[in-house]
């Protein structure tokens, strides 16, 4: 409301609202997290917890802030929940959960799908975060064993020739786009929801003009 009357600009709210936003964010990254971390039974190290939380914690980021850009495009508030639950079911039908990274068909679903949703990078982040360094003895030959990242690349298909850190990164980075994307759509809507009032008012006082004119003919 406050924007819309002018007291602030765009750059001022699309800031104010991810940093008010974030500490209920974390509250909820740490606290179900913990829970859900431990219920689960993952490794149980101070860094791996850490690293759990703060992918969790993006990905929230990241929902919250394609909801807001479907919210500043889509005037209905029902048609603004389909729009975005839809582009969120697209993103995690094509991450490589559900069918693997392979088997997806090539057009739409992994070019570009697959490369985009932010699903993939998170998906791969938690994979790893859990699998690399471990070894698990072989059931098939007793004495040997196999390691995370070989199950990471042969059993789940994950792109294992980075780390990590880059799927976080990657996510940090889609942060910083999905919130200028949402500067950019207000911006948009600040600079030609003027222009479309001033038509429709131009013309409305044009009408406004002849039919007074038409008016103080006849009464001549």
């Amino acid at each position: 409301r406050e924007r819309l009357n002018g007291h602030y600009e765009v750059g001022s709210f699309v800031l104010s609202h991810a940093v008010s936003s974030i500490p209920y964010l974390i509250i909820v990254s740490l606290i179900p997290g913990a829970v859900a971390y431990l219920l689960v039974g993952l490794q149980r190290t101070p860094q791996h917890f850490a690293f759990f939380a703060t992918l969790l914690f993006l990905c929230m980021l990241l929902v919250e802030s394609l909801m807001m850009i479907v919210a500043s495009i889509v005037p209905n508030y029902l048609m603004g929940i389909m729009t975005g639950a839809g582009i969120q079911g697209l993103m995690i039908l094509s991450a490589g959960f559900f069918r693997l990274p392979h088997d997806l068909p090539s057009w739409f679903w992994k070019y570009p799908m697959y490369h985009v949703a932010f699903h993939k990078y998170a998906n791969q982040g938690f994979y790893k975060n859990e699998f690399v360094g471990l070894e698990f003895p072989r059931t098939n030959n007793a004495g040997t064993t196999i390691d995370g990242e070989e199950i990471l690349r042969y059993v789940w298909e994950m792109e294992t020739g980075y780390s990590k850190w880059v799927d976080l990164g990657v996510l940090t980075g889609m942060v910083v786009v999905y919130r200028a994307v949402f500067w950019g759509v207000l911006k948009f809507g600040e600079k030609i929801k003027p222009i479309l009032r001033g038509g429709g008012s131009a013309k409305r006082a044009t009408t406004v003009d002849v039919d007074a004119c038409s008016d103080g003919e006849n009464a001549v």
